[in-house]
């Protein structure tokens, strides 16, 4: 059990009084230890950040995993936002790693353990590099914990930020101060920290990023065509006005015969999703315009031959996940 499950986001504390107590909590079990955060430039990272600076000043180090399963440019997008921040920003490419360590797996909660213990290992070597860097801070909210199994339950899926440590971890214990909250508490917490709305608003993406977006073995080629994918329909739909509070694409196992170039073709699905929630606990699929769907689909086809079938997902949460994987 986490020291802050007892913080959890009960609506009992006001912003100003979770982030004071929670600072207390962060000060009482690091004392003068150095904090090692993975920082993925998504939200919950980011406030974890942005609340450990804040806690323990020049003491945070925060590393940035590029494991080559993030979207389209969204390394480079991370590294230039966070540059320039207190954070004692360390980055490092490790797609070869991952990809290495994936190759193979076809197993969702496989692939879940594989990123998450690789994260550990990665963040033990870099932080051997510092001097007494002996905390792991990891931006966990609560749905990641109930959707884990936590308190003897059964999970609806391993978490990286839960499920994926393996036992040996070489830290002396996890700073975990979001563990209470859902989403939205996590949004304004960040807000009232002054972090910019790019940070704040942006969209979840799942601590093993599009590995659970590619369904089967994950390969760069797959990823590619998936990150093209995913930049098309997230573009399309930002622009139409349709509000939706998560969408992207993820690229199924299951492959469909189409026409390309005026031959037959086995190409590879697409799967297209956005819902609307309030807590991502509970989620209602976003019923998208047909005209919207169709040029989506006309465009990744057109931009992506090795594609032949766009679908849309109109599953509500539950019974799926967010999440395909």
């Amino acid at each position: 059990m986490s020291i802050y499950s007892n913080l959890r986001g009960d609506g009992e504390l006001s912003l100003a009084d979770y982030e004071a107590r929670v600072i207390g909590l962060i000060r009482e079990q690091v004392g003068d230890g150095q904090v090692v955060l993975g920082l993925s430039g998504g939200v919950d990272s980011s406030v974890c950040a942005a609340l450990l600076a804040k806690a323990v000043p020049g003491r945070l180090h925060c590393i940035f995993v590029d494991h080559g399963l993030m979207r389209l440019n969204e390394g480079r997008e991370v590294e230039a936002a966070f540059r320039d921040r207190d954070l004692n920003l360390i980055c490092i490419d490790a797609e070869d790693r991952f990809l290495t360590r994936l190759a193979g797996v076809t197993d969702p909660e496989q692939k879940r353990m594989i990123i998450g213990e690789e994260f550990i290992r990665v963040f033990e070597e870099e932080s051997r590099k510092l001097k007494d860097a002996d905390f792991l801070a990891q931006g966990t909210i609560f749905p990641d914990v109930a959707e884990s199994g936590s308190k003897g339950k059964v999970a609806v899926k391993s978490h990286h930020n839960v499920g994926g440590l393996p036992d040996d971890i070489d830290f002396k214990g996890l700073v975990e101060p979001l563990y209470g909250l859902y989403k939205p508490e996590v949004r304004a917490l960040g807000r009232s920290l002054g972090l910019p709305a790019s940070l704040t608003e942006r969209q979840p993406f799942p601590g093993p990023g599009l590995a659970v977006r590619c369904l089967g073995e994950v390969t760069k080629a797959k990823l590619d065509i998936l990150r093209e994918a995913d930049a098309i329909f997230c573009r399309e739909l930002e622009g139409s006005g349709v509000k939706a509070d998560q969408y992207f694409a993820a690229l199924l196992s299951a492959r469909g015969v189409g026409i390309v170039d005026g031959e037959r073709a086995y190409g590879y699905t697409i799967a297209l999703r956005a819902i609307a929630t309030v807590d991502f606990v509970t989620a209602q699929y976003v019923p998208l315009p047909h005209e919207l769907l169709g040029r989506v689909s006309g465009l990744i086809t057109s931009a992506l031959p090795a594609v032949t079938r766009v679908l849309y997902d109109v599953t509500d949460k539950p019974p799926g996940t967010v999440e395909w994987e």
